[in-house]
């Protein structure tokens, strides 16, 4: 295999496992957000100044759910996270699309 091919290959692959690890999100569709004990939903919404995201958590069925809204322009990123080891959850603005990533805690 020439070095051209392995380039190719690699690129490939790393461009693959980025896109496995970042879920696009359409307006007012709901995706499921897992924190290890704390879990729940993020969506958004398009409004004037931005697009308008809320995620609501809860530890367990029977915790308190908490709300968090932010309003996201291009380049914009919110991030979740629990003092556990379970994970990042980072919610991000790229031009009109919006992107829900699982963040490894070791490189955060």
């Amino acid at each position: 295999m020439s070095i051209r091919n392995t380039l190719f290959a690699a690129a490939f692959g790393i461009a693959s496992l980025t896109a496995a690890q970042a879920e696009g999100l359409r307006p007012i569709e709901a995706k499921s957000i897992d924190l290890g004990a704390i879990s729940g939903v993020a969506y958004y919404t398009v409004e004037r100044d931005g697009f308008r995201v809320v995620a609501t958590l809860a530890q367990g069925e029977t915790g308190t759910p908490i709300r968090i809204v932010s309003v996201l322009t291009p380049g914009q990123r919110v991030r979740l996270s629990t003092a556990q080891p379970a994970g990042v959850i980072e919610i991000s603005r790229e031009g009109d699309s919006v992107l829900v990533r699982k963040l490894n805690t070791a490189s955060n």
